[in-house]
């Protein structure tokens, strides 16, 4: 006789309780926590260098913004992932201060930095879940192939643009920021 055994599905408060005494992340999709591995240390100055930029751009122009690092997103019913970076406003996420940071409407940006094993991560499934959300900006940052896209919501679908090698990248959250991939994707390196 064959045995089935049907994989729990978690809901988002399970999901916000669930803590196995590691120090593994997880996201949730479908109501299956997925373990993220470890980022790289590229992958952690890149996101850290734009998390720094954008907290500038936010200060000098006296935005009522807040800018977050692998703080959460709740991407549907079943579904939360773990950005890079992101930007909310701060009304977001006033009346969750003392719970688990993760933001329970859509950021203003968010930024996906591509690892080997999170290419169809982030160009396709939050790609979906962030459109989903109405997110308005969606920035891919790839040092894989040397890139960014920039993903502007219009119309219930994302518009891309792809920029490389010292292009300025144009987003429409911080039109004046001036940077080129070339500065982002050497904020990757060391020394």
């Amino acid at each position: 006789m064959t045995q089935t055994t049907r994989e729990h599905l978690y809901s988002f408060e399970e999901y916000l309780a669930y803590n196995n005494s590691t120090d593994s992340r997880y996201e949730l999709a479908d109501g299956k926590l997925e373990r993220m591995n470890p980022p790289t240390f590229r992958h952690l100055l890149l996101a850290k260098f734009l998390e720094q930029t954008f907290d500038t751009e936010i200060n000098r122009l006296s935005l009522p913004w807040l800018c977050f690092r692998e703080a959460g997103v709740r991407t549907g019913w079943r579904k939360s992932r773990l950005p890079d970076v992101y930007v909310v406003k701060a009304e977001q996420v006033m009346e969750f201060l003392d719970e688990s940071a993760v933001c329970q409407s859509a950021p203003i940006l968010v930024v996906e930095v591509v690892s080997p094993d999170s290419v169809k991560r982030d160009y396709r499934y939050k790609r979906s879940e962030y459109a989903a959300l109405e997110i308005p900006e969606y920035w891919i940052v790839d040092p894989i192939e040397s890139k960014i896209t920039i993903l502007l919501f219009s119309e219930g679908l994302y518009e891309e643009q792809e920029f490389s090698g010292s292009q300025q990248i144009v987003s429409a959250t911080f039109p004046e920021i001036a940077l080129t991939v070339e500065q982002v994707l050497s904020a990757g390196n060391v020394g």
